[in-house]
């Protein structure tokens, strides 16, 4: 068996793959994120991810930060909309330093003010940073686009106003509705039996009392195309185009992963890159991207280009996506796409951090992991006429939502 499972009896579950490799890698991923945040909640969720470090009741924060990175180890988190995730990488033989520190995170962390006051300062200039950066402002700001309204439209690092209102209270108050038991999972790729990965778990998280998520997500349903153009003071112009895309329990969604990834996944094939960069030369960097969430998706389309060029890249990217909603591939083209998307996600494993990480995301979502040849199986079985059906579903003209920063 590639991978192992076991649950403890307060509900957290663990996954671990077996390697040979002297580096592991372990995290904890928590099913809560920045849509599970109030309005007046709003960046919380990635304050706490910065804030957990800070101090517990056996640690002070530079305890925290060297009690790994002592021994070489290296302490990282993230926070995304449905979840946060506290993770290291270090030499298997301190798998007990790590679940230790990693407990005493989770379970005692003391928040103290002064540490929160200097935090706040470091997140409102990393919220800042992002201004000076409209190629990834565009993203945060288009989500607010798409979901308009809706927890999943807001930023994750939320606004200076908003972090400067957070104290001890809002915190435990967050955690104690959102970082429930039977929504954690500890993922583990290393080299470390499994019986006793189990007996550290035990150990270590086995005490802490069963809890369960008693609120529920909002889901999004209301969505409503929309065009906007913000005035900024940059060199280029950045576009965003897209609409709401699948669920990540929808059946069709490996072949919208497939489909993105011929429009403009990574590959310099892509359909976008080859019509727009290497035949015209309009722009240095032209993408689309698929984010599944729970209850819905998010397709985009990216690119930065001189203002002159704004409309003729828009024009070949709408032939583009009309290619996609009126041809049905042939038989070599789709056999070439899934190869391509195949080897990808081939290569995407053999980094052990980044299996690891998907992991415990598939286990927060699924309670189950593909392997690499299932992952295989899912993409040849997509036919043609799902492909077609799918850019018609999702690549529809009229459902196009559009945001540009223009200078």
């Amino acid at each position: 068996m590639i991978y192992q499972t076991h649950r403890l009896s307060n509900g957290i579950r663990i996954i671990h793959k077996h390697t040979d490799s002297p580096v592991a890698h372990c995290g904890l991923s928590i099913n809560a994120g920045s849509r599970d945040e109030s309005f007046k909640e709003q960046g919380l969720a990635h304050f706490i991810e910065h804030v957990i470090f800070k101090g517990t009741s056996r640690r002070r924060a530079h305890h925290i930060l060297a009690h790994m990175e002592n021994v070489g180890g290296e302490l990282n988190a993230f926070t995304t909309k449905e979840d946060t995730c506290l993770h290291a990488s270090f030499m298997h033989q301190y798998y007990q330093r790590w679940f230790d520190l990693l407990s005493d995170i989770l379970f005692h962390s003391t928040f103290p003010e002064k540490e929160l006051i200097k935090e706040k300062d470091i997140v409102i200039d990393e919220i800042n940073s992002y201004k000076d950066a409209p190629g990834e402002q565009i993203f945060d700001d288009f989500d607010e686009v798409i979901f308009n309204g809706h927890a999943l439209g807001r930023n994750i690092l939320g606004t200076p106003a908003k972090l400067r209102s957070f104290d001890r209270e809002a915190i435990f108050r967050f955690i104690s509705k959102n970082y429930t038991t039977e929504e954690m999972v500890i993922c583990s790729v290393g080299r470390i039996p499994f019986s006793k990965l189990v007996r550290l778990a035990e150990k270590f998280f086995g005490e802490a009392g069963q809890t369960t998520r008693l609120n529920s997500r909002v889901p999004f349903s209301e969505y409503v195309p929309s065009k906007k153009t913000v005035k900024r003071r940059n060199h280029q112009s950045h576009c965003m185009i897209g609409s709401k895309g699948y669920p990540s329990t929808h059946p069709h969604k490996t072949t919208l992963i497939l489909l993105n990834n011929m429009l403009g996944g990574p590959g310099l094939n892509s359909r976008l890159n080859m019509a727009v960069r290497e035949k015209h030369g309009f722009c240095y960097n032209i993408e689309s991207h698929y984010q599944p969430y729970s209850d819905t998706g998010i397709f985009s389309i990216y690119f930065g280009t001189d203002p002159g060029y704004i409309e003729k890249t828009l024009s070949i990217i709408r032939k583009e996506l009309a290619r996609l909603r009126n041809n049905k591939l042939g038989y070599l083209q789709l056999k070439r796409a899934k190869q391509q998307l195949i080897g990808q996600v081939a290569i995407s494993f053999e980094s052990n951090m980044n299996e690891m990480l998907s992991m415990g995301k598939s286990m927060l979502l699924y309670n189950k992991i593909d392997s690499l040849e299932e992952i295989n199986q899912k993409i040849e079985a997509v036919t043609g006429s799902q492909l077609l059906e799918a850019a018609n579903e999702v690549l529809d003209p009229e459902d196009m939502s559009m945001l540009i920063f223009k200078p």
